[in-house]
């Protein structure tokens, strides 16, 4: 499964240098922590997909999240692979402020704590950064009105408990 979501990811997004700089991170940071998770080929393989639906071919809604899902499912990957990439980093908080609907439910597991985790201390070049420092950025990167900024800002105590659950993870598995 990893091979294949990382030529998928390749496929849809080398022609976006910086998004898939930031993909190539957040694999890496995946990787890190896959050994604490319930799957970790499933977690690297939601890494290097979970920003799929920039791919301008793939853009239905407008709404990475969505559409990268949504590609996926007709791809006729997993149900679970397709709820991780749906619902990445909070994404139901700007989803519900855009008027969308999020099919897949989100599974408030650790993997999905560290896909967060992952994706939120990642820079959009692939740098490592935390997630208070990540959440700065995206708020000077869209404007504080934008509805981006907006939902990050709503999510931030969501994405902030994620990453501290997955950090106790990483801690965890260096003290055994």
């Amino acid at each position: 499964m990893r091979s294949w979501a990382a030529e998928t990811a390749r496929v849809h997004l080398a022609s976006l240098p910086r998004r898939w700089e930031h993909t190539r991170g957040v694999v890496r940071r995946a990787e890190k922590v896959s050994g604490a998770v319930d799957d970790p080929d499933l977690l690297v393989a939601a890494a290097w997909l979970h920003d799929v639906g920039y791919a301008p071919h793939l853009v239905r809604t407008d709404f990475h999240p969505v559409d990268g899902a949504e590609f996926l499912a007709k791809q006729g990957v997993s149900v679970r692979l397709c709820a991780l990439v749906a619902h990445h980093s909070c994404a139901c908080i700007e989803a519900r402020n855009r008027g969308l609907a999020i099919e897949w439910a989100d599974e408030r597991t650790a993997l999905r704590d560290a896909l967060w985790w992952a994706d939120m201390t990642t820079t959009p070049t692939g740098d490592i950064t935390d997630v208070c420092d990540r959440i700065e950025e995206v708020l000077e990167r869209y404007g504080l009105d934008h509805v981006v900024a907006r939902s990050v800002t709503e999510a931030s105590e969501e994405l902030l408990g994620a990453a501290t659950r997955t950090e106790r993870l990483i801690a965890d598995r260096t003290h055994v």
